[in-house]
């Protein structure tokens, strides 16, 4: 099924680009007219795969993510957030609660756990070297 609407955008992996990712996301969520709750709820998802990508695809580098939103019929919302990083080599032990590759007194280990009770529907896929696709999915319905 082809989106109503999309749009994709790249940026590097800076900390500062995570705000503009939010802000980006939240101006193209607003076509929908989202509750106050709605808007956090994706704002904070998309935070953390823009996080996972800034800490853990590119720790000792500065690489491209690729973000795109869609809007399709039954008020379906798709948010993709992909990277070129080094990949996580088993996906199912990195979306356990508290799990992290990072230093753990910097990391709480919550980044999926998170995008995983903003969101309906959570999907990653990722191959070492290669890099890591989150597929995020909510419903909002139309006001």
């Amino acid at each position: 099924m082809a989106p109503i609407n999309t749009a994709k955008i790249t940026f590097l992996s800076r900390s500062s680009n995570e705000a503009f990712a939010r802000g980006a996301v939240a101006a193209f969520v607003s076509q929908l007219d989202p509750t106050v709750a709605e808007l956090s709820d994706i704002k904070t998802a998309v935070s953390e795969a823009v996080t996972n990508c800034t800490v853990h695809a590119y720790p000792d580098a500065v690489g491209k993510i690729e973000l795109t939103v869609a809007l399709y019929e039954q008020d379906k919302l798709v948010i993709t957030v992909a990277d070129k990083g080094v990949g996580i080599p088993d996906v199912e032990q990195a979306m356990q609660p508290m799990f992290t590759t990072g230093r753990p007194d910097e990391r709480a280990g919550l980044g999926f756990a998170v995008m995983q009770s903003f969101m309906d529907q959570l999907k990653v896929r990722s191959h070492p070297g290669k890099g890591t696709r989150v597929t995020m999915t909510k419903y909002i319905r139309r006001r």
